[in-house]
């Protein structure tokens, strides 16, 4: 997978206790696309680079983000995700892996809630960023 191969090089200082986690794609998207496109590139992510994956987010709300403001995003995301496997997340450092970071609202989010649960520090590993 050529994404994840251009994204595992910017974790190979990483430790490795570092745990990657995908950020879930609504389901709707799933269906339709008959993928998790986070989920893969985490999972390919780990296999390169022996990181752990561990699927730390559920997806409640499926709300579309495309097209959204980012005050539209945040207000979208309240409630749409949850901590699960919460144990091991205590006092870890996490690493979000997700496709395209628009406005930040969706990392954010999923940040602060991983923190909450328990994770010691959360940063996000994206492959690209509309200009």
């Amino acid at each position: 997978m050529p994404i994840a191969t251009a994204m595992a090089p910017l974790l190979s200082a990483c430790p490795e206790d570092v745990l990657l986690v995908p950020i879930p794609t609504a389901t709707g998207r799933v269906r339709q696309r008959g993928y998790d496109q986070a989920e893969l590139l985490a999972k390919e992510i780990s296999s390169q680079t022996g990181l752990t994956r561990a699927n730390c987010l559920a997806r409640q709300g499926q709300a579309h983000q495309v097209g959204a403001t980012r005050a539209e995003r945040l207000r979208h995301l309240e409630g749409a995700f949850r901590a699960v496997y919460t144990d091991r997340l205590q006092d870890k450092h996490i690493v979000l892996v997700d496709d395209v970071l628009t406005t930040g609202a969706t990392v954010e989010t999923a940040a602060r809630i991983l923190k909450k649960a328990g994770a010691r520090q959360v940063d996000a590993v994206v492959f690209a960023q509309p200009s």
